[in-house]
């Protein structure tokens, strides 16, 4: 594979798993700091953050997808992502994560699928579990993680 076909991707902890994401898809990286609560929002949207004049929803991945409940502590990082489902209400969301964030380059002949007809069911809002390299990884459903938010949020 040519060095124009590999993705430039970034991996983040959410709770006990990774998530590979397109770097394009992540406008900045934050510190964590405490956000502002959303009355009758479940437990998955802890609130909003002030960003660039923006009030983005703060998702906690891993419990959103039923995997982990580990709460986001001072160590944590935000990574503001570029939402893609063309809401201007909601240009951008936020994810918490534990640890700082990892750029990786990703060709076709590192990453391998490992999901198979004896896999446990995907989680919520996961599109696929993958090997990269020695790390597996879970390709979060943007838009499926966008539709929740939206049902949250309005």
């Amino acid at each position: 594979m040519s060095a124009a076909a590999d993705i430039r991707c970034v991996l983040i902890r959410a709770g006990a798993t990774q998530l590979l994401l397109p770097n394009a898809t992540i406008s900045e990286v934050l510190s964590y700091s405490q956000p502002d609560p959303i009355a009758g929002a479940p437990a998955w949207l802890p609130g909003r953050l002030r960003w660039r004049g923006w009030r983005l929803p703060l998702v906690d991945f891993a419990a959103l997808s039923a995997q982990d409940d580990e709460a986001a502590g001072p160590g944590n990082k935000v990574v503001v992502l570029k939402a893609l489902g063309g809401d201007s209400r909601l240009p951008y969301l936020a994810l918490s994560t534990q640890g700082f964030p990892r750029l990786v380059t990703v060709s076709a002949a590192q990453l391998r699928d490992t999901d198979d007809a004896n896999a446990a069911p995907l989680p919520f809002a996961v599109r696929a579990r993958v090997q990269l390299g020695e790390e597996s990884a879970q390709i979060p459903d943007l838009d499926a993680l966008e539709r929740a938010v939206r049902e949250v949020v309005g």
